[in-house]
């Protein structure tokens, strides 16, 4: 999750995202409308989320099925793609749905519900949906950088410490970092509301998303000023760092491969390298990195231009929404590049397939 960081002199009345951004709380008419002002754009925009939905689904739960249901994805490596998987499910369960729901309550509701277009400190409104699907987003997000981060990890030790790759990376050290990587993403995801009583929750009609948002108050509050701090400073440590040890380890994988033809072939040598399912395994976590990279690039830019005071309404939602499309995207990668995972889901899926013609004939 990534906050944007206005100054302190414009900070007051701006709305920072559960997992990315800051805008005004007190949007007006022509800005929220921006990005989607006719009908037929509206009505793209919940086909788009429909289809998203399912891609995420279908998708997250192949790789659910395969992980789970193969021995040799029974690994450390198998267990972080897993978790990654069910980070991706919740978005496709809770978050994507509401925006669908909201979307067809506006276009078919009037006035639409109360929850859309007031914050959850609104003492009228009991419930407000941006209570639970807020911080869920923010938790998938910050589960899904950790555990890009320890896939990363796991690789690094594989390719640039072969020998001690099965003594330090087991399953039950990993399962134990998994659970502290969930535990950590969710407690950050919470600790606006549960440390600063200035900060709410409100639908906000620029992003389409739930968003952290600050009340009108008369000067900006130090202490949800710090607290919102440590988004942007987590995200971007530890995304960074992944990429950085990517470098390092993609760099040795490439050194290895020249140097492999002029290498003797005794077991010796050949035990201290490591073996080619872990730099193909390697390359398949140098990718996933680049493509979530890619996909959160989009909010950095956007967290930057509006630290120089732009709002950027349009921008604000492709931001948001190309970074929560990368929640379909991991299934296509382990398709592409991994072999053993193409195979197995083609299985599964020519399994269901038979399993549903037999039952309608």
């Amino acid at each position: 999750m990534v906050s944007s960081v206005p100054s302190r002199a414009e900070a007051a009345g701006r709305s920072v995202s559960s997992s990315i951004s800051a805008h005004p709380l007190n949007m007006s008419e022509d800005a929220a409308a921006a990005h989607c002002c006719t009908l037929t754009n509206k009505i793209l925009l919940v086909v788009f989320l429909v289809l998203l939905i399912l891609a995420i689904l279908l998708g997250n739960f192949l790789t659910l099925a395969v992980v789970m249901g193969t021995k040799h994805f029974h690994t450390p490596q198998g267990y972080l793609k897993a978790s990654l998987a069910v980070a991706d499910l919740a978005v496709g369960l809770l978050v994507v749905p509401l925006t669908v729901y909201a979307e067809v309550s506006l276009m078919l509701r009037d006035p639409a519900p109360d929850w859309i277009s007031q914050n959850s400190q609104t003492p009228a409104i009991s419930f407000h949906p941006c209570m639970i699907i807020g911080p869920v987003f923010a938790g998938c997000t910050l589960v899904s950088i950790s555990t890009i981060f320890l896939l990363t990890i796991e690789r690094s030790i594989a390719v640039l410490r072969p020998l001690h790759k099965e003594s330090v990376i087991t399953r039950k050290r990993t399962t134990i970092l998994i659970v502290f990587s969930w535990l950590g993403s969710f407690f950050l995801a919470v600790s606006p509301i549960l440390f600063s009583s200035e900060i709410a929750l409100e639908y906000n009609p620029c992003s389409r998303m739930c968003n952290y948002a600050l009340g009108t108050i008369g000067e900006f509050p130090t202490r949800a000023w710090n607290i919102l701090l440590l988004f942007p400073t987590f995200d971007f440590t530890l995304l960074g760092g992944t990429v950085v040890i990517n470098i390092i380890s993609l760099s040795t994988i490439r050194q290895y491969s020249k140097r492999r033809k002029h290498l003797a072939e005794s077991e010796c040598q050949s035990a201290a390298k490591p073996t080619f399912s872990d730099i193909k395994a390697a390359k398949i976590i140098g990718t996933l990195t680049l493509v979530f990279t890619a996909s959160f690039t989009p909010i950095a830019v956007f967290v930057v231009g509006n630290v120089l005071g732009n709002e950027w309404c349009n921008f604000s939602f492709f931001s948001f929404w190309i970074l929560a499309t990368n929640s379909g995207w991991n299934v296509i990668i382990y398709s592409v590049r991994d072999q053993k995972f193409r195979m197995r889901a083609q299985k599964l899926l020519c399994t269901c397939s038979c399993r549903s013609n037999a039952a309608n004939t």
